[in-house]
């Protein structure tokens, strides 16, 4: 199974519902996400993030039933979901993500982050990239 093929079927509806496309906020629940703007979808990502955690959570403590894990599922489902919605947003797609994914391969976690601390300090910092 290809990850991507699913992930990017659902970007091509998520685009073809946005309201410059013709997407109808009355018809669409992505059109009228979309439509709204910014504020609607982040604050479903946001929603949609706390009641993963909130399942993870309950998995967890629960004994992991199947149950527990389909809720799980079902939340990061949603949340990704969600975090598609605003990729469309800022045309970007699934494949970005998978690309930045790729470009990550092989780096260890605790390095990526380090690099980005240090580069987010360069930024802050004026006339340090000249150094």
């Amino acid at each position: 199974m290809q990850l991507q093929d699913p992930l990017a079927r659902l970007a091509a509806v998520i685009d073809s519902r946005k309201p410059a496309l013709g997407g109808d906020p009355s018809a669409s629940y992505v059109a009228r996400l979309l439509h709204k703007g910014p504020d609607a979808f982040l604050k479903k990502i946001g929603e949609e993030a706390t009641e993963a955690v909130m399942a993870a959570k309950d998995a967890e403590h629960g004994g992991a039933t199947p149950a527990l894990k389909a809720k799980f599922v079902n939340e990061v489902a949603d949340l990704w979901f969600h975090s598609m919605v605003a990729l469309a947003h800022f045309d970007l797609s699934p494949a970005d993500v998978i690309a930045e994914l790729e470009r990550r391969e092989g780096t260890s976690g605790i390095e990526e982050k380090a690099l980005r601390k240090v580069l987010a300090r360069e930024a802050q910092t004026p006339g340090a990239a000249h150094e």
